[in-house]
């Protein structure tokens, strides 16, 4: 199974305190299958939890930073599970992530456009 950052910081946390992930998920309010999905990248850690996380388990400076950089860094990330695609799918994945950074704006309208041809119906 594959971690983001902060799905494996609060994993050490976890370790750490002797917890396991139902008591992370009922200190930050949530269930087990949405903290689940956050440390695998699937959902988006809400903005209380830096907080939340700090107070409860005391964090030094250091590890307010690490957090707060593990956060961050899961907001500009985004998985795709490919567990069930065809070759080609995967391919076009794959391809559209080595070139992501280079696609110019009148580009990526036309990729939105053929994507979403036919989904107006």
């Amino acid at each position: 199974m594959s971690y983001t950052k902060l799905g494996e910081f609060l994993r050490i946390l976890r370790i750490k305190n002797h917890e396991v992930m139902g008591d992370t998920a009922d200190i930050l309010h949530v269930t087990t299958p949405f903290l689940s999905a956050v440390e695998n990248g699937k959902k988006k850690a809400p903005a209380e939890w830096e907080e939340i996380l700090t107070k409860h388990y005391n964090l030094s400076a250091e590890e307010q930073l690490e957090l707060h950089n593990a956060i961050e860094d899961s907001k500009t990330q985004m998985k795709i599970d490919l567990t069930n695609s065809n070759m080609f799918q995967r391919k076009m994945a794959l391809e559209f992530q080595r070139s992501f950074e280079d696609i110019d704006e009148e580009t990526a309208k036309s990729i939105i456009e053929l994507l979403n041809k036919g989904k107006e119906n």
